[in-house]
């Protein structure tokens, strides 16, 4: 299993956690797992999917949400305590990357909570049949505990669930989902489930929401059958990803869509 690979990364993991205010150079954490820079790059990506610094600086983000729901730092005060002196480039790159400027992600707690009790209003929805051709992604989604819920499945650019999926859907259950039209490129598949008794905190800040990745990239191509993905949602473990994306932006942008096809019947 890939966790068990290079498991002294999970050690580091935990420092960044620990140091996430200070400033953390590729030579102090390649120092602190006793490796060379080259060598520490290349098992930590192969570990987590990601470069040591890209991982901090999407820990720094996950933190100033944390900070933008828990505290009343202003905005300026938030980017400086994670180490951006630029409010400008700290909201870019906030945007950029989860969604919502820090202001509108700050106000979304009572919009996210109607969002999730408009989609459960919502029942079982429709979903495209699953099935295998080029431009076409299809797989089965499974759980290794229970859960009553929603899960959010989408093809993104990068092996971390941030800026808006490439191809993104809701799911009322679990089980069967296809993207259909996929341009060729390469994807990583990233989903996570929001249970009905959740609060609003609970999955704006969704540190412990079940959640899966595809470890290896999912490549379309015009002449390629995409291979039948079996996804399964796992309770948390310390190489995931932060979850950056907004859910209840993309909450909104489902239910947007449903109205819309609704409307049209």
């Amino acid at each position: 299993m890939m966790a068990d690979r290079y498991s002294e990364i999970d050690e580091v993991i935990k420092y960044i956690h620990q140091n996430i205010y200070e400033p953390l150079p590729l030579s102090r954490l390649a120092r602190y797992a006793a490796y060379s820079p080259y060598h520490f790059t290349r098992i930590f990506k192969e570990r987590t999917g990601l470069s040591p610094l890209y991982y901090v600086s999407a820990m720094r983000l996950q933190r100033a949400k944390d900070l933008l729901l828990h505290t009343n730092l202003s905005v300026r005060d938030i980017a400086l305590e994670i180490g951006q002196q630029s409010l400008g480039t700290f909201t870019t790159r906030f945007t950029e990357r989860v969604g919502v400027t820090p202001a509108v992600f700050r106000g979304q707690s009572q919009q996210a909570d109607d969002a999730l009790r408009s989609l459960q209003r919502l029942g079982d929805w429709g979903r495209p049949a699953a099935s295998i051709s080029s431009g076409v992604v299809a797989g089965c989604m499974r759980a290794e505990i229970p859960f009553e819920g929603i899960i959010f499945v989408g093809l993104f650019a990068k092996p971390i669930p941030e800026r808006l999926p490439l191809y993104g859907t809701v799911l009322s259950s679990l089980g069967e989902f296809c993207f259909t039209g996929v341009k060729p490129g390469v994807y990583y598949l990233m989903a996570t489930s929001v249970s009905w008794d959740m609060k609003a905190t609970d999955f704006m800040l969704p540190y412990t929401t079940l959640r899966t990745r595809s470890k290896k990239p999912i490549i379309v191509g015009p002449q390629h059958a995409v291979p039948y993905q079996e996804a399964m949602l796992h309770l948390p473990r310390v190489d995931d990803p932060p979850i950056l994306i907004s859910l209840p932006l993309l909450m909104q942008r489902f239910l947007s869509r449903s109205r819309r096809h609704t409307d049209k019947r």
